[in-house]
């Protein structure tokens, strides 16, 4: 039992410019909602160790929380919208626990920090997150964060609003937390950035992305290493060559390519063209022969026409991506196609994006259709009923059980040690989204 003579300690942390003065006993539970990127999801990691920091603990469910923080996204209005419809829920919260406090931080654009004010009891900016070691949501995928923000101006973007201009890391500190990770016995590293492949290691000029990634492949252990999201502007020879080389690269890269047409894309100001694009795809598999492509698409960008967006579905039918992620233009406030008239129709918008979903399914499972039969290396990352799930070097989903004994998981008795673990699958059936297998 406390010694109740005992002088009360005071944790103190600095948000905002100004130090807040919390006491341990006062210091309860919290619950972090993260919407958006794997750099949010890096950020609510480390937000989880500044919280600790303040002797906060983990809440084992949202109800039992203190404090609830939710790390948003605004790329798009989707996403902003979550976070709205989340404030009733807290209200409710509220009244089963009347001290519960709520924060909003993250990406959060001027206009909608306003709307938002009356529905958190703080709006807070968490200043300097990469100094702090994350606590990691799991223990063998680990992000880590090599920039934050970013210098183009994508028309259509809002993150130099939301997280300013490219600020790089250190590559020495950058790889003194790969280290640790493997050491740790980490399968898997993601090195995150707004534009992955602008960077350039501010201790040292001549680091950019390309030899980070050589240095970090050079790490000893048995890991692989993923990355997001670089712009084809930026994608060098240099990079593919080394990508090529490095045995703990995987073969997977999401390159946005976001329209199929040059004057769109000279809207977007994305600064290449389709033929650009097409070429540097073309060198990246001539280099990278099982390499897996997905892209970002957007569709119905302002005064996209009919013919303009089949060229995007041209692009789409003749490089038969493995996997696209394809939204429907919203407007940002303070981007430059929020001020562009010639909005194309909602109804429009579905259309077009049915029609590239299709594409994509048809393609997609083309693609993994050369999968059946192959034995090849998963990473388990998750168990649904009797099945385990995993990721392929390919990124490809697979669902498999493990040694044919589901009644033998289902009662507690079965290889439940396999997640976070690579093994090897028979592939024997292909679906557009994943694939299925056996355990060898």
């Amino acid at each position: 039992m406390r010694d109740t003579q005992e002088p009360r300690k005071i944790a103190v942390f600095k948000l905002n410019q100004a130090k807040v003065f919390v006491k341990i006993s006062d210091m309860k539970k919290y619950w972090i909602i993260t919407f958006g990127c794997q750099m949010n999801h890096s950020d609510s990691e480390r937000i989880a160790v500044v919280l600790e920091n303040m002797n906060y603990k983990l809440a084992s469910a949202i109800n039992e929380a203190d404090l609830i923080v939710i790390n948003m996204c605004s790329v798009r209005q989707s996403a902003v919208d979550r976070v709205y419809g989340k404030i009733s829920d807290f209200a409710k919260l509220k009244i089963q626990n009347p001290k519960l406090k709520t924060v909003l931080t993250g990406c959060i654009l001027k206009k909608d920090r306003k709307k938002f004010k009356n529905g958190f009891d703080q709006i807070l900016n968490f200043q300097d997150l990469l100094k702090y070691q994350p606590k990691y949501s799991n223990n063998f995928s680990a992000f880590i964060p090599i920039s934050n923000g970013c210098n183009n101006s994508c028309a259509y973007c809002v993150i130099p609003f939301t997280r300013g201009p490219l600020v790089c890391r250190g590559h020495q500190e950058i790889l003194k937390e790969a280290e640790n990770v493997i050491q740790k016995k980490y399968k898997e590293i993601w090195l995150l950035g707004q534009n992955v492949n602008d960077y350039i290691s501010p201790t040292n000029p001549s680091v950019n992305f390309a030899r980070l990634l050589k240095q970090v492949n050079d790490i000893p252990g048995n890991f692989w290493i993923r990355f997001t999201s670089p712009n084809p502007k930026d994608f060098s020879d240099e990079l593919i060559d080394i990508m090529a080389e490095s045995e703990k690269v995987t073969e997977y890269l999401n390159l946005p390519v976001q329209s199929g047409d040059d004057e769109i894309l000279k809207k977007m100001n994305r600064s290449y063209t389709v033929e650009q694009y097409k070429n540097l795809v073309k060198k990246i598999r001539e280099k990278i022969s099982e390499i897996a492509l997905s892209t970002d698409v957007i569709v119905g960008f302002p005064k996209e026409t009919k013919k303009q967006f089949e060229n995007t579905v041209k692009l789409l039918e003749e490089i038969k991506f493995d996997m696209a992620y394809i939204a429907k233009y919203s407007p940002r406030p303070g981007t430059a196609a929020a001020k562009m008239k010639g909005d194309v129709p909602h109804q429009e918008k579905g259309r077009r994006w049915k029609i590239l979903t299709e594409i994509l399914k048809q393609t997609a499972l083309e693609k993994n259709r050369k999968y059946i039969g192959r034995e090849i290396e998963v990473l388990v990352d998750g168990q649904k009923n009797e099945f385990f799930v995993g990721k392929t070097r390919t990124y490809k989903t697979v669902k498999f059980l493990p040694h044919d004994e589901p009644k033998a998981l289902l009662q507690g008795t079965g290889s439940k040690n396999l997640i976070g673990q690579f093994v090897k699958v028979k592939i024997i059936d292909a679906l557009p989204w994943g694939l299925k297998g056996r355990i060898i």
